[in-house]
């Protein structure tokens, strides 16, 4: 599905995975955002190279790209720690925060299966039209990462890997109000 935000101007790409969305230990999470060439249920095909300045101008700016549940912006529910250009499109790798409730619920919804897809939110900077009408996305300005149910490409998904994700969020949740009573009784 494709969306776009009158407001801010933000669109929305959505992606599905080719394999299994990864959850790995810690509740990492990797995949694929968007894969170049590949034309999405909306006629657009992102070109290699897009994401580049883009991705470049943020690190010099120390800011990073934003990992959102299903687009909302009042759901943040993690990091992305990795987001780079390869050969194939852009690969993420973040993690999910097991403080945050909505994460905890993702964690367990893409360890069912249940979520599996990846969509990206963005501006574009520079597209042009084909002979045959696709709009080819030459530069775009990415302001977000998304956990969704319904990707745009069928192509963009995240993968699990490891233990049991909702254990390992579940583990990680408990280490942290063992830590929080620690402190407490310091204090």
């Amino acid at each position: 599905m494709k969306g776009y935000d009158r407001d801010t101007g933000l669109e929305r790409k959505f992606c599905q995975p080719d394999g299994p969305l990864a959850l790995g230990e810690g509740a990492i999470i990797e995949g694929y955002a968007s894969l170049f060439g590949a034309t999405d249920q909306g006629g657009d095909v992102v070109q290699p190279g897009a994401y580049g300045a883009c991705l470049k101008r943020m690190a010099a700016e120390g800011r990073r790209v934003k990992m959102l549940w299903q687009h909302d912006p009042a759901q943040p529910i993690g990091v992305w720690d990795e987001v780079r250009e390869d050969n194939r499109g852009l690969f993420v790798k973040g993690r999910l925060l097991p403080e945050v409730a909505q994460a905890r619920e993702a964690a367990v919804l893409v360890s069912a299966g249940a979520i599996d897809g990846l969509s990206i939110g963005y501006r574009t900077k520079r597209a042009e039209r084909d002979a045959s009408g696709r709009r080819l996305l030459a530069e775009l300005e990415l302001w977000e990462v998304s956990l969704v149910t319904f990707p745009m490409l069928a192509e963009a998904r995240v993968g699990a890997k490891g233990g049991d994700p909702a254990e390992v969020l579940l583990r990680d949740l408990a280490d942290a109000f063992a830590g929080a009573r620690r402190m407490l009784a310091e204090g």
